[in-house]
């Protein structure tokens, strides 16, 4: 019997953080700094747990985790895709981090159903890195030589994609086999596959270009715990020992939390071996691995990202902050004072067409249409309290605070002044595929609850839909 993808997915995505929390331990101690501020965010905002029970989101909290990776071909990144076809990831959105001096385009593989999203919601941020960005040639064609002397997939892993392409699915075991032989791909290697020398040329570059050359794999380098407040995580982090990054990225704190707030602690300096000029080895250190937490909010329309985008391009050209956290202060509170334009209630997000939302038919509601036989117009069910719309989680990232995650723990301050380059062309020919456009997948979302809310109201009123 062939093993559900969402299935696969729960067991990758578990041996993932074992992994995980075996390499970086304050992995581990972040975990339950979140599970603790989850359970007294909880238990003091009941309306918050009635929301989240009432849309099947309360028990994905506790298993809710983001990874990233950093691919340097696009053949790697054509069959990254097959392995997390597997996993029921597929991939969402195409984001240019050159805007932000990071010379790496990337997508989100990720659930696209709302089931598939309620049983696991494990994601991948997911970049490729971008050659072409780098000015010196000598160091391009170098590059680009060592990373194509590496395979990053075990052959294993790769015959059993094969295997699931032809028959449609795995049995159980072989997908705990696949999840095993994939994990080796995300896996730390503390030996570099270059020598110091020409680590330190690529980081002169770029350091992102070094992590992502110098090593036999795409090791991952955070996984991320989704938190109910992640105010108080950045508060709590000192006290356990962890210095967080200086601000949180994204939208400042609000009553309506929208899109995605990320907050990270500092990337660990760890001891790599290199090879030497001559022969033998070589010790040297490497910045890579970190933590990251998030706070996940309502998903915005194209109007509501629009209004988002706007308003956080005036807070970053008006206070520049760097990586030791500079003007740190004065950026939280323009950020705060910008945002204030953007509407912070459920129903004003609503009216105003910024935000999706869920819909589902209230007890009140049901038993009205039921006594009246009257389904009134769509805007007369919510008025009257017919209707419950509730926010749709934003399951996808920001580029400007993916880029602000990647400059706060690379260990630089230094900006690159790459221009703005996007091309999604060749990042999707790279991929074999289109990647999913994010504002379909929710705009389906929110319709679906509407067409399902109806028609149970319909039935009440004794209507046919």
């Amino acid at each position: 019997m062939k093993v559900h993808a969402d299935e696969v997915r729960s067991l990758f995505s578990q041996a993932m953080s074992e992994m995980y929390r075996a390499e970086v331990p304050q992995y581990g101690a972040l975990v339950d700094l979140v599970t603790e501020i989850n359970a007294a965010t909880l238990a003091n905002d009941p309306e918050l747990e009635q929301t989240l029970r009432r849309n099947g989101e309360l028990d994905r909290l506790g298993v809710e985790r983001h990874g990233a990776i950093r691919l340097g071909t696009p053949e790697e990144l054509f069959t990254i895709r097959r392995v997390f076809a597997v996993l029921g990831m597929y991939p969402v959105g195409y984001y240019d981090l050159s805007v932000a001096g990071v010379p790496v385009h990337s997508t989100a593989f990720r659930p696209v159903e709302d089931e598939a999203l309620r049983r696991n919601p494990f994601r991948v941020f997911t970049s490729l890195l971008r050659l072409e960005l780098t000015e010196d040639e000598g160091l391009r064609k170098k590059a680009a030589r060592i990373l194509s002397d590496r395979q990053i997939f075990t052959p294993r892993a790769l015959e059993l994609v094969t295997v699931f392409e032809a028959e449609g699915g795995l049995e159980q075991a072989e997908a705990e086999e696949f999840v095993l032989e994939v994990l080796e791909t995300f896996r730390w290697h503390s030996d570099a596959t270059v020598t110091l020398a020409t680590y330190n040329t690529l980081e002169g570059a770029h350091r992102l270009i070094a992590d992502v050359v110098s090593f036999r794999g795409p090791h991952i380098n955070h996984l991320t715990p989704r938190t109910l407040d992640i105010d108080a995580v950045q508060v709590g982090m000192p006290k356990r020992g962890i210095t967080p990054k200086a601000v949180i990225e994204g939208p400042p704190r609000r009553n309506c939390p929208i899109l995605l707030r990320q907050t990270s602690f500092k990337a660990l300096e760890e001891r790599i071996v290199f090879k030497a000029e001559e022969k033998g080895l070589v010790e040297g250190r490497h910045t890579a691995r970190f933590g990251e937490i998030e706070q996940r909010g309502v998903a915005l329309t194209p109007s509501g990202r629009k209004l988002y985008d706007e308003l956080l391009d005036s807070v970053r050209r008006g206070v520049q902050v760097g990586v030791a956290g500079s003007h740190a202060g004065a950026y939280e509170s323009r950020l705060t004072e910008t945002f204030e334009a953007f509407p912070d209630s459920w129903s004003e997000l609503r009216d105003q067409g910024l935000a999706y939302f869920r819909y589902s038919p209230t007890p009140t509601g049901l038993a009205a249409v039921a006594r009246e036989k009257v389904l009134p117009s769509f805007d007369q069910l919510v008025a009257r309290g017919y209707l419950h719309f509730d926010p749709i989680i934003y399951e996808d990232f920001l580029p400007v605070s993916a880029a602000g995650i990647f400059q706060s723990n690379l260990g630089s301050d230094d900006q690159q002044n790459y221009a703005e380059r996007a091309n999604r062309q060749a990042f999707e020919e790279g991929l074999g595929a289109k990647v999913a456009d994010e504002f379909d997948l929710y705009a389906k979302a929110q319709q679906e609850s509407i067409d399902d809310a109806l028609a149970q109201l319909s039935k009440a009123a004794g209507k046919t839909p």
